[in-house]
């Protein structure tokens, strides 16, 4: 791993790699007042990741799903089931072929052209990824398959339509608490599909 000149000393150490891996790392990393202190950090590597958020521009309506999640269930979220965006692990692909798969696998739909938004760290304190948006029509016509995620993957994963003007105000009371979702809704309110409809109820 290459150093610089903030950091220096650094060591590796594998806690578990059980389904993905957690490493320590120690370090000695150069303050802004120029002192080297001893640090260590924890650092979870599940990969980089894609989403999408799926919109049908004529019918005013985003695809979204919504799937138990475990992490959110012992963190206060009393079903476990979280309403999201379509997305994945890019499991070492092209982020674009990634969420192209994801979206057939879990919606059923198999869409033409992506736009690709941006890159984000999603929790850059302690999680590696990067997640790739994209924003990306869909019409009623391009259904090919049933969708609901791969089972072998224990993936149990139902579809919800919403309105351009209801997505917006689940995002105003709150009601939709994923980070990526989040994201990508304000992103297409501010600069993409649901822009005149952020204007119209602004």
């Amino acid at each position: 791993m290459p150093e610089n000149d903030r950091l220096r000393n650094i060591r590796k150490e594998t806690l578990s790699s059980a389904w993905y891996t957690l490493y320590r790392y120690d370090f000695e990393y150069r303050r802004s007042d120029g002192r080297w202190e001893s640090r260590q950090r924890e650092v979870y590597d599940r990969g980089n990741g894609a989403a999408v958020l799926l919109y049908d521009a004529s019918r005013r309506k985003v695809l979204l799903t919504r799937q138990f999640r475990m992490p959110t269930f012992v963190n206060h979220n009393p079903d476990g089931l979280l309403t999201e965006v379509c997305a994945g692990l890019l499991d070492g692909a092209d982020p674009e072929a990634a969420i192209r798969k994801e979206i057939l696998e879990e919606t059923g739909y198999r869409v033409e052209q992506l736009e690709k938004i941006l890159e984000a760290y999603s929790s850059p304190g302690a999680v590696t990824e990067i997640l790739h948006y994209y924003l990306a029509a869909y019409h009623p016509g391009q259904k090919e398959a049933e969708g609901g995620g791969v089972p072998e993957e224990t993936e149990d994963i139902e579809l919800l339509e919403f309105g351009f003007e209801e997505i917006l105000e689940k995002v105003r009371n709150g009601e939709i608490r994923d980070a990526k979702t989040l994201i990508l809704i304000q992103y297409a309110a501010l600069f993409g599909p649901l822009r005149p409809v952020a204007r119209e109820i602004q």
